[in-house]
């Protein structure tokens, strides 16, 4: 009788095609409950950003529901808010904004105004409002005009990305070939949307050359109302009134009329 073939490595395969793909969602997952070690360990690991974020999250949901251990590790966000990775620093900004009574959270908060990065000196900006102070006012006016993106790279421009298409950050808004003829990406530092271009492809253009200009897009200019309805004073009420402009919806209309009967009410 003629012996059948063993199915036992097309199982293997078939098992390995399921199995990996779940070990490798279950363990960058930020949802999964790290212990005490763990997160000591994941805030110190600088070699992998995601671990960071990972820990920097769980202890915000420990923040947030009053565990007073989660006070311990107050030392290691501090330092996470001076990251080489912009997206740590960001992060961290967001969860110190979570203990509106921490001080030492407040004075990192004030030094990310300094940050290189938009959106990190944005979500510190933010988070200052929670702290009741208006440091941040500056970043909050700048979330509701258009933001020039320049390039860091010189060049020639190969494509660039037109006018009326939304982009988030880290989104491709041009393609650039260098003189060594190697073609870099550069990708924009903001949410937005590309309102005007301000070179055409074949232009040559310079390191801190402006590429494209950026509308804000609603969840920016919601972001920044409602912080201003807080901490705005009458010579914002201009540069507030005009949002309904920049981005045409009931949302951003209603937000624009809370937000200017708050700063209103408070100059008065």
């Amino acid at each position: 009788m003629e012996r059948r073939p063993s199915n036992i490595w097309l199982i293997i395969v078939a098992g390995l095609f399921i199995v990996v793909p779940f070990l490798t969602w279950y363990f960058t997952w930020f949802g999964r409950n790290l212990s005490e070690q763990d997160l000591a360990t994941y805030l110190a690991d600088e070699k992998n950003p995601r671990h960071i974020q990972h820990a920097l999250l769980q202890i915000e949901q420990r923040i947030e529901s009053g565990d007073q251990s989660s006070r311990k590790f107050y030392p290691q966000i501090v330092a996470s808010s001076k990251s080489a990775h912009a997206e740590i620093r960001k992060t961290a900004a967001w969860v110190m904004g979570q203990d509106n009574k921490s001080d030492e959270f407040h004075r990192a908060l004030i030094d990310l105004m300094k940050d290189e990065d938009p959106l990190v000196r944005r979500n510190a900006a933010l988070q200052l409002v929670r702290f009741n102070d208006a440091a941040g006012r500056p970043e909050l006016r700048a979330m509701l005009q258009p933001f020039d993106a320049k390039t860091p790279i010189a060049g020639h421009v190969v494509s660039l990305l037109p006018v009326g298409n939304a982009v988030r950050a880290g989104a491709m808004l041009a393609r650039i070939r260098d003189s060594s003829d190697n073609v870099a990406e550069f990708r924009s530092p903001v949410d937005g949307i590309v309102a005007a271009l301000a070179v055409k492809e074949g232009d040559p253009v310079q390191s801190g050359q402006t590429i494209s200009s950026l509308n804000p897009d609603r969840a920016t200019l919601l972001n920044a109302l409602e912080a201003l309805a807080y901490v705005g004073t009458k010579d914002d009420l201009q540069l507030v009134e005009a949002c309904t402009k920049l981005e045409v919806s009931a949302v951003t209309a209603n937000q624009t009329s809370l937000t200017a009967k708050s700063i209103r009410s408070r100059e008065q």
